[in-house]
């Protein structure tokens, strides 16, 4: 049985811009929290995600397997996003973040604590967490060792924890 989102990739690879679509659609959100947790900012998140969409739509043709569109895209993503952070060359404070809408069902302490998280930490923490990524697919993700994606995880669970249990040094 095919899935939707292989039936998708399939009919995107021949073009089909209603397919593509759908498909950039059912990863939006993910793509969001995912450049938002790198970049900070919900402006330079657009743009990643603007610029990943423009690269996949470009790229379909070169992904091999159907399954592994999720990773693959996330990845393209995380380039793009790094792309970005180096050509701005400035690191972003928390005051200059964007205070959440509404409609946001994060808790802003949680966010806040994540925020002055080294990336390397954080990045892990949300794809873990947030994404439901496994461990061995979060290392191949970022190119690094499950160990390393292990002991990151860890780390960033008990700086995180030190932060909120009033420690503000993380």
């Amino acid at each position: 049985m095919v899935s939707e989102t292989e039936y998708l990739v399939k009919k995107a690879k021949r073009q089909d811009p209603d397919a593509f679509t759908q498909l950039m659609q059912i990863h939006m959100k993910e793509m969001y929290r995912v450049a938002l947790s790198i970049l900070m900012n919900d402006e330079d998140a657009a743009d990643a995600i603007g610029d990943t969409i423009l690269a996949c739509w470009e790229k379909i043709g070169s992904l091999k397997e159907t399954a592994y569109v999720r990773t693959w895209m996330i990845r393209i993503l995380m380039n793009k996003c790094y792309d970005i952070r180096k050509k701005n060359k400035r690191y972003i404070s928390l005051d200059e973040c964007e205070e959440p809408s509404k409609e946001d069902s994060c808790n802003l302490e949680l966010k806040e604590a994540l925020a002055v998280l080294d990336e390397k930490y954080r990045v892990i923490l949300v794809l873990f967490y947030s994404e439901g990524y496994h461990i061995d697919e979060i290392a191949k993700l970022l190119k690094i060792p499950k160990s390393t994606v292990a002991t990151r995880l860890s780390r960033g669970r008990k700086r995180l924890k030190e932060y909120l249990s009033g420690n503000q040094e993380v």
